[in-house]
């Protein structure tokens, strides 16, 4: 399957997070992004170090700034289960905007076309690092990086893209 590029229809998928009350909750990318403007990003692990030091960061830093410029929604997805992705979110105490959503079986990271295959390094089908903006489920910009790197996804780049 391709990529999702710049164009394309946001395909819906579920994904799962603890809530406020820590209980395990269910959600379809379509009910957080129909008729919103909204940016989804996604990185290859939790806890693992350009995710946790650079890329999400990022988007807490810049929360506010997306918020004025019409961003309804900054979601965080991974190829990690739900349990994983509630702990990480708990290292960032200051957040208050970014949702991280776990694709514990790597699903709509297939549907996306953004699986990135890192079995050599024994950690199995992961997500590649990128960031989509994304208007009422059309994708207006699709920045997807290649193998590790961290060079057109961050928040800023975002930022650049809504210019």
């Amino acid at each position: 399957m391709a990529p999702i590029a710049v164009g394309d229809s946001l395909p819906d998928g579920t994904l799962s997070y603890f809530d406020a009350e820590d209980k395990l909750q269910q959600v379809s990318i379509h009910s957080l992004a129909a008729g919103k403007q909204v940016i989804l990003f996604g990185v290859p692990g939790a806890f693992t170090p350009t995710c946790s030091l650079k890329h999400v960061p990022g988007f807490i830093e810049k929360a506010a700034e997306f918020k004025s410029k019409g961003i309804n929604e900054i979601i965080c997805i991974s190829v990690n289960d739900p349990f994983v992705m509630n702990a990480w979110a708990k290292t960032y105490p200051e957040n208050k905007d970014v949702k991280f959503l776990a694709d514990g079986s790597a699903t709509y990271t297939h549907t996306l076309g953004l699986q990135l295959d890192l079995s050599e390094k024994g950690l199995g089908t992961r997500s590649k690092r990128f960031a989509l903006l994304v208007d009422n489920l059309k994708v207006k910009a699709a920045n997807i990086e290649q193998g590790g790197e961290f060079t057109v996804s961050s928040a800023d780049d975002i930022l650049k893209a809504m210019l």
